[in-house]
């Protein structure tokens, strides 16, 4: 799920990629688009399948009897031994449940969505968009391996566009599957309470440390610099950070006067996603003492600058 796009970044436009087609796009994998296209998913979920003999599907994606179907096909006369799932959204997991029960595939990956912790306020961000029906066989922490015939999966924690947010490394290929942490078309939502811009960074330097040269992400078409893109994303968000500090500085004490200042020509469509990208990095400023909030964050909340 994607961010507001403007003029700070230039992103690669979606690919001529429609959904329901089958396409093999390298010697392990094949991708299988849903049929759920908007302004946040781009031409829709990516579902991939990996291995010959012997598969795995990474995100299966929206409860869509046609996706479900046209999976089940691809996976053919093979064997689906593993259905993994990088995070909870109901863009990418439900299909999961139904995959099991067709194949008894075991279904592994991200842990079922939990409520933020401690949190105090009435914000509800992307939670209400988490799959409460998922339920894994076996829940992946950072540095699990998956094995499989001719795949060799490891499982990275990489938190902030959704708390339980993982990517999984194909060793074989030197490939990652960034579900949508990276994505080549648009930066990712980062929407608290259950997303956090603190993690997200972190998240992003995790993955600029390591060695697969492209991603295949949730959405979109592949990352082929990801290096290169990683530091683009970062580049991004810290102007974007600098854009907030300074609107806060000049006056601007509510969310709905900093995202008009900070965003250009924004599309009505999107402001609600810009709304929540920004108390991220609200929250974030906040929590590094960079400025001070008044009330529970939120739309409602008040800011200004730290006391010096």
């Amino acid at each position: 799920m994607s961010e507001a796009q403007d003029e700070d970044l230039i992103f690669e436009g979606p690919p001529d990629m429609s959904s329901g087609r089958l396409m093999r796009v390298s010697p392990l994998v094949r991708r299988l688009i849903a049929n759920n296209p908007s302004a946040f998913t781009s031409t829709g979920t990516c579902s991939y399948l990996v291995g010959e003999e012997e598969l795995a599907i990474i995100d299966p994606g929206p409860l869509d009897e046609a996706h479900i179907e046209a999976l089940l096909r691809a996976v053919g006369g093979a064997k689906l031994a593993h259905i993994l799932v990088t995070h909870t959204h109901r863009d990418h997991s439900p299909a999961a449940t139904r995959l099991r029960e067709a194949t008894g595939a075991a279904i592994l990956g991200a842990r079922p969505y939990q409520p933020r912790q401690g949190f105090t306020g009435t914000l509800k961000g992307l939670d209400a968009s988490h799959d409460l029906a998922y339920a894994p066989d076996h829940v992946l922490e950072d540095g699990a391996i998956v094995e499989g015939r001719g795949y060799t999966f490891e499982a990275l924690a990489t938190p902030g566009h959704a708390a339980n947010h993982l990517c999984f490394a194909l060793r074989e290929e030197k490939a990652l599957f960034s579900g949508d942490h990276v994505m080549g078309w648009s930066t990712s939502i980062v929407a608290p309470p259950d997303g956090s811009m603190g993690d997200y960074m972190a998240s992003l330097d995790k993955l600029r440390t390591r060695g697969e040269t492209i991603f295949w992400p949730g959405h979109g078409g592949p990352v082929r610099e990801p290096q290169r893109w990683m530091r683009a994303l970062a580049h991004h968000r810290r102007q974007r950070e600098a854009s907030i500090l300074t609107r806060i500085e000049a006056g601007d004490v509510e969310v709905s006067k900093i995202v008009a200042r900070v965003y250009d020509n924004l599309n009505p469509a999107l402001v609600g996603a810009a709304t929540l990208s920004t108390l991220a990095h609200l929250e974030d400023l906040a929590s590094r003492g960079l400025i001070a909030m008044e009330g529970d964050l939120g739309r409602d909340a008040r800011f200004s600058p730290a006391a010096k």
